[in-house]
């Protein structure tokens, strides 16, 4: 096989959080570019040059890419030069991965791969899900040569490079963060590097299949091990009547220590996820990491059982309302501040519980989506003004920037659960 082949085509399989802007950086870079999607609606949408996620820039970026003929969608896989994997990595119950979705995008283009192509999964996924992948598509095309042991001429070379990038800030990262290659021989990190090297201005670091599927998974296990101990630091602080807020902020004027921000729990797809998959291969040794997850998994719970004490604090008191006419407003649905992002969202999660277990009328502030979740459907979404006007309870789970002013929106007699320092 030629190694210089060029990358004239791409094929991105997954146009999700993460798929749709890489082939945009692609596409941006003049290469041809087939997104593949299984979701009728988002392929149709960046037809039309248009895109189905909020991520700031990336509108004209897609709006250029189509207009140009450099970036086109559709449902099935086509030949290409190239084939990024990003598709979801969930987990199942007791928390075991769920790798099926990279197995279906693997034998959905093992149809259409031929000699000379590279395939890259971008999914954060389980240590050895890279050479899980290598089977699949070896099963499915008996007649090519997969990276293996005792393979000496290999006509599909394959490598895992995770990205590592922070929503709303995706299109600027993606181009000048650092990326980690790991192929399954020397030939495919190679290939990936010229591959990636398209657009990424950051360093490119070459390591083999495994570690790289662990060093990603390590990298957001240290963040859930950190904000583990703060949430767990503002649990222990609201028993000892201390400002979690203003010991944090005296704690980090020592030189050596720097402690993150507590907030309503931890969500997101790769955070709240990936430890996970380091605890269900090493169950036995992975003790630290179970237990931050346990922490910021609870911590939901936490922030709920503070809003039901205010419910029965407003009930209880001498001429107390019925909680049937409470008012609370609920502000932030995403699992961080300034994007429309809910898997996996901790603030999710609360307003689905409060939903469920009050009588009291709720009323949903998250400026980054257009309706709610089914799951919250007989709330009622609402701008920030008119929520607080005749709100008993406000309960902050995420600070979004729209809600950076809101102790001047504020009336005395509301109760207010900050569970993210905004009025701090």
């Amino acid at each position: 096989m030629n190694n210089s082949k060029s990358f004239d085509c791409i094929s991105m399989i997954g146009l999700g959080y993460i798929g749709l802007p890489t082939a945009a950086m692609f596409a941006a870079r003049r290469k041809k570019v087939i997104g593949v999607d299984i979701n009728p609606h988002a392929v149709d949408t960046i037809n039309q040059g248009r895109i189905h996620i909020v991520e700031p820039e990336l509108d004209m970026i897609v709006r250029s890419a189509v207009t140009e003929g450099f970036l086109r969608a559709t449902t099935a896989p086509e030949p290409a030069d190239a084939f990024l994997v990003a598709v979801p990595t969930p987990f199942k119950d007791h928390f075991k991965p769920d790798v099926s979705y990279v197995q279906a995008a693997a034998e959905s283009i093992a149809p259409v791969l031929r000699p000379g192509n590279l395939v890259v999964l971008e999914s954060t996924s389980p240590v050895g899900t890279t050479e899980q992948m290598v089977e699949w598509l070896r099963a499915a095309r008996p007649d090519l040569h997969f990276p293996g042991p005792g393979v000496d001429v290999v006509d599909v070379n394959v490598a895992y490079c995770p990205e590592r990038v922070l929503p709303g800030h995706v299109v600027r990262e993606l181009v000048e963060n650092d990326r980690i290659i790991g192929g399954l021989t020397a030939e495919c990190s190679t290939r990936a590097v010229t591959l990636y090297r398209t657009f990424v201005q950051g360093e490119l670091l070459v390591t083999n299949a495994r570690t790289a599927e662990m060093c990603k998974l390590t990298e957001n296990s240290f963040r859930d091990v950190n904000i583990a101990f703060a949430n767990e630091l503002s649990i222990i602080c609201d028993k000892l009547d201390i400002d979690v807020w203003e010991l944090i902020r005296l704690a980090n004027h020592h030189p050596r220590v720097k402690i993150l921000q507590p907030g309503a729990g931890v969500g997101g797809h790769c955070i709240a996820v990936d430890p996970w998959f380091i605890v269900d291969r090493t169950p036995a040794e992975a003790r630290l990491i179970r237990i931050a997850r346990e922490v910021n998994d609870s911590k939901p719970t936490w922030v709920l059982d503070k809003v039901r004490q205010a419910i029965r604090g407003c009930c209880a008191t001498p001429g107390g309302r019925v909680e049937s006419d409470l008012n609370i407003a609920v502000l932030g649905l995403a699992f961080k501040p300034n994007i429309d992002d809910l898997r996996e969202s901790p603030a999710l999660h609360v307003a689905e519980q409060l939903m469920n277990s009050t009588s009291a009328k709720v009323q949903f502030v998250e400026p980054n989506i257009e309706s709610l979740p089914r799951t919250l459907s007989t709330g009622q979404l609402a701008n920030l003004s008119t929520a607080l006007v005749h709100s008993d309870i406000v309960v902050v789970l995420v600070s979004h920037r729209e809600f950076s002013d809101l102790a001047s929106h504020l009336r005395p007699a509301q109760i207010v659960i900050d569970a993210v320092g905004v009025l701090r």
